[in-house]
């Protein structure tokens, strides 16, 4: 799959989760976090991911798109922003686990993260 499923999934848009359906694991866990080898799984919980920039406003300009993103799937990571830093985590909150709309969002980040 590699990078053509990642970028397939950046055209997807999140589904709202209501809950009630068990979170990706095992071998269809597997599958996903393969198309993202920069983001880690951990603990087959969330997937977190580090972007490193030359100075604190583009780090900014990073957290500031990737907000809109989120704003734009309904679906909100958590971001810690530092100097030169941004690292971004994400769940799907209503099963505690991770869910397709988390590899969405990731490949959508990744875009936002390209387009700097």
């Amino acid at each position: 799959m590699g990078a053509s499923g990642a970028s397939g999934l950046a055209v997807k848009h999140c589904v709202p989760c209501r809950g009630g359906v068990p979170p990706l694991a095992g071998q269809e866990l597997e599958k996903f976090a393969a198309q993202f080898p920069d983001w880690k799984v951990i603990d087959g919980h969330h997937i977190t991911r580090s972007f490193t920039f030359p100075d604190f406003k583009k780090a900014l300009d990073f957290v500031n798109r990737v907000g809109a993103v989120a704003e734009e799937e309904f679906h909100h990571p958590d971001i810690l922003l530092a100097w030169g830093k941004a690292e971004v985590t994400t769940y799907t909150h209503k099963i505690n686990g991770l869910s397709e709309n988390d590899f969405i969002l990731a490949a959508k980040i990744d875009l936002a993260f390209s387009a700097k």
